[in-house]
């Protein structure tokens, strides 16, 4: 059975590839469960979460992904997430690989946003806000400029020595970075702008959004958080990359249906729709486009056939 590692898994989801591997997979038959939430207790702390997220492809390839959440492990000096794929054969079951969790998450996540923005964002966006400084901003940076001609990339986030340390990271790869302390301005000026955050109360105001501006909600992925106002719901044509997950889990969605914001009938399209071709996407270059993402199983799954056969070269 194959094993990778962080790094080995990295090196083997190139962003080219990978982008078209969940483009791919949102076309095929997957079939893809409601993802599993377990509590767990855990003795003289707070409770854990075991989330199990299964997909399949009849007759090619199955997988699980197990993703662990410890929130008592800052305590211990360490990370409160874990994760791991398993993919196995869908003809025989039996098991191929143990893919690390953390690493396909970050980068399948950062794919479809970029995917969608291809769809989406003006094909001459050139100006890229990053709100967010944990473990996806750097890969949001990196996918998104593979499919628009960015030349301008900027960061911000509460922590403006973390902002610092992740626009110094992109310039070592040869990006032209910088971090930023005003949010609002920074986002005025913005072709797409990428939040990733956990934050329960909005960021981005959808008065600061300009003409053809591209916004793309990566966090937030309880009911209970929001990144964008109502403002930003009523001025953008609004997509998702599942109807049933975004209208079940994401903040940004579920707040303003609850509120008669948005109606479920104005959600445009779903990713499935914009990459089949289904839905064209961006109609005009002064359409302000919102797409909201909470993930889906079938993009991980992807991510893991991608990294299986690209190690092993088989098809």
């Amino acid at each position: 059975m194959l094993v990778l590692d962080e790094e080995q898994t990295r090196a083997a989801l190139p962003w080219p590839e990978l982008i078209e591997a969940i483009a791919r997979m949102f076309q095929s038959e997957c079939v893809m469960p409601v993802r599993h939430h377990h509590e767990m207790y855990v003795p003289d702390e707070e409770s854990a979460t075991l989330l199990l997220m299964p997909a399949w492809v009849p007759g090619r390839y199955a997988g699980v992904k197990t993703v662990s959440v410890f929130p008592g492990n800052v305590r211990r000096g360490l990370p409160a997430i874990f994760g791991t794929y398993l993919l196995s054969s869908g003809t025989t079951g039996e098991m191929l690989a143990a893919i690390d969790g953390g690493e396909l998450t970050a980068r399948r996540t950062a794919a479809a946003s970029a995917l969608a923005a291809r769809h989406l964002a003006r094909p001459d966006a050139e100006e890229l806000l990053v709100c967010g400084t944990g473990r996806l901003s750097l890969n949001l940076m990196l996918a998104h400029g593979t499919t628009r001609p960015i030349k301008r990339y900027r960061v911000w986030g509460r922590n403006g020595q973390a902002a610092k340390k992740i626009a110094a990271e992109a310039r070592a790869l040869g990006l032209n970075a910088e971090a930023v302390a005003d949010a609002e301005a920074a986002a005025r000026t913005a072709d797409i702008i990428s939040c990733a955050t956990l934050s329960n109360e909005p960021l981005i105001s959808g008065e600061w959004l300009k003409p053809g501006a591209h916004l793309d909600l990566v966090g937030a992925f309880k009911p209970s958080m929001r990144e964008s106002d109502d403002e930003a719901i009523r001025r953008a044509s609004v997509y998702v990359d599942t109807r049933a997950g975004a209208i079940s889990e994401a903040g940004d969605i579920v707040q303003p249906l609850k509120s008669g914001v948005l109606k479920e009938g104005d959600i445009r399209a779903e990713l499935a729709e914009l990459v089949s071709g289904v839905h064209g996407g961006r109609s005009h270059d002064a359409e302000i486009t919102l797409f909201k993402s909470v993930g889906a199983a079938l993009e991980d799954l992807a991510g893991a056939i991608l990294a299986y056969e690209t190690v092993t070269g088989r098809k």
